[in-house]
């Protein structure tokens, strides 16, 4: 015979596994502290001003 399940129950262990992945997506994405995100600025900034210097009129 198949097991008995309780859907509230799956439902939620869904619904918190989810939360869980978006939590450490956004931890990957969102967290790094404002050392990394000026020297990530500055790389940016450097390229683009590369990038401009060797364009030709």
């Amino acid at each position: 015979m198949a097991e008995v399940i309780n859907l509230n129950r799956f439902r939620k262990a869904k619904a918190r596994t989810e939360s869980t992945r978006q939590a450490e997506e956004n931890r990957v994405r969102f967290g790094r502290d404002k050392r990394q995100k000026r020297a990530t600025e500055l790389e940016k900034a450097q390229q683009a001003k590369d990038l401009d210097d060797k364009k030709h009129e």
